[in-house]
């Protein structure tokens, strides 16, 4: 049976169906709806969203007793106490000393990682002598490193750094090497036209059209230094973020723990919304989906 002789055996059904359907789009086309979810405003509503909905059930479940507090204090009791360690002055104190560690680390490895990744893009032979080594290491979890640079650089600021800096030099490494080898074949033959000297080639040829993973390379680097704090400052420190998590878990303060995870999420998070903005004021040449 046709489309037409469909329509004229069920006409009603067929007017009902696409009345419900041309209703819908009329709805999520209003303007009203478009503007409520467009802009700043719109996408931070949508971000927070999750996380509201999650904290009231969250506050629900700690105020009938589902949950017992030692285990997973309520919401209320983590704000309580993280308003308590900051009147004493102590969390800025730990956030300070850990701010700084990372920044350090980060700048280090993030740098060696850089340079490391376009020697090796530029260069097969500095590829065959630098990558398999670069990659067997790369394997190496955190965790079964850590006794050593302990071992080596003792429980001091430095072998914390290096730590850090361990972490955050493989994925700009990677992603750097990656967006060099990844440029258009093409584009060389054209910089070879326009006679290019070797300057001229990488910061207006082989850098942009790199960017796009080495930014990528900025926001995992980032990432990866966060985790390499965490690890360093539990294996043995006296100070930052996560010295105050380990010592609080020793004395059940679980309140307390989940205001160290509270401050490395909100960081974390703050580092890699800085590296989107910079993706979307340096990228803007390109023409890709947005979803």
């Amino acid at each position: 049976m046709n489309p037409s002789n469909q329509d004229a055996v069920y006409p009603a059904v067929g007017m009902s169906r696409n009345a419900a359907s041309d209703r819908a789009v009329t709805r999520l086309s209003h303007p009203r709806f478009q503007r409520a979810f467009a802009g700043r405003g719109g996408k931070l509503l949508q971000g927070a969203s999750l996380p509201l909905v999650v904290l009231a059930l969250w506050q629900v479940a700690s105020s009938l007793g589902w949950a017992p507090e030692t285990l997973l204090p309520s919401p209320v009791n983590i704000v309580r106490a993280l308003a308590d360690l900051v009147s004493t002055g102590e969390l800025v104190h730990d956030i300070e000393i850990s701010l700084l560690r990372a920044l350090f680390g980060f700048l280090l490895g993030g740098t060696l990682g850089f340079a490391f990744g376009m020697a090796a893009g530029l260069s097969k032979h500095f590829e065959g002598f630098t990558d398999p080594t670069i990659q067997m290491v790369r394997t190496i979890p955190h965790l079964a490193i850590t006794p050593l640079f302990i071992l080596w650089f003792g429980l001091g600021e430095w072998s914390k750094v290096l730590l850090i800096a361990l972490g955050a030099f493989f994925p700009l490494y990677v992603n750097t090497f990656t967006g060099i080898r990844n440029v258009d074949a093409k584009l060389f033959e054209v910089a070879r036209i326009l006679e290019f000297n070797r300057l001229h080639l990488v910061t207006r040829l082989m850098l942009p059209a790199a960017l796009p993973n080495i930014l990528l390379g900025l926001r995992l680097s980032l990432g990866v230094s966060w985790l390499g704090l965490v690890v360093a400052e539990l294996m043995g420190s006296s100070a930052g973020v996560g010295y105050l998590i380990e010592n609080a878990s020793q004395f059940s303060q679980t309140s307390v723990v989940f205001v160290g995870l509270l401050i490395f999420a909100a960081v974390g998070k703050l580092s890699d919304s800085l590296v989107r903005w910079l993706e979307r004021r340096l990228l803007r040449w390109r023409d890709s989906y947005g979803g």
